[in-house]
């Protein structure tokens, strides 16, 4: 099956964070507190997408507050952080809402993405995943983690499905 028809099919986008959704770097503050980067376009994908109908689900090992209240205010309710073990709780998810492999769009950056990419539809990954993870990834963005990646892989699947309108009556003239 042609990459473009595997993309066709997708309907649930699941996100790591550091690295996919951050270009993860971390910010150390002085008081203690660190502080990540997101990218207002990959928020605009998302919160489209949800509007659309698709599922947006993140799965991380990290876990902080505000990226917690970020995902949320863009509504996504599927927020899954602390996880040990991805592969189970994609699993689990599949099967609580009914959503085969082939629906599965997963974008990771690093070792402990590896499985849960091997077990999805279409594995992507950001231009500057690690190289594990670039070679088992079915489709590598042009643009790097934090930048815009998550944005690259959401439009693709919106315009091929013939979701992503541009209304030209909102546009200055």
């Amino acid at each position: 099956m042609s990459l473009l028809n595997r993309f066709s099919k997708i309907t649930t986008f699941v996100l790591d964070v550091d690295g996919v959704l951050t270009d993860g770097s971390i910010l150390l503050l002085e008081d203690g507190q660190m502080a990540r980067s997101m990218n207002t376009k990959d928020g605009y994908a998302m919160q489209l997408a949800i509007k659309k109908g698709y599922r947006i689900v993140i799965i991380s090992g990290g876990a902080s507050e505000a990226v917690t209240i970020r995902l949320t205010k863009l509504g996504i309710k599927d927020v899954f952080l602390k996880v040990e073990n991805k592969i189970e709780i994609l699993h689990d998810y599949m099967n609580r809402n009914g959503i085969k492999k082939e629906e599965i769009l997963y974008m990771g950056d690093d070792i402990p993405d590896y499985e849960v990419m091997k077990a999805s539809g279409i594995a992507c990954a950001p231009s500057d995943a690690v190289g594990e993870i670039k070679h088992i990834a079915a489709y590598i963005s042009p643009l790097s983690g934090g930048r815009g990646c998550v944005r690259d892989v959401i439009e693709k699947v919106m315009k091929l499905r013939g979701d992503w309108h541009i209304d030209v009556s909102l546009q200055s003239r």
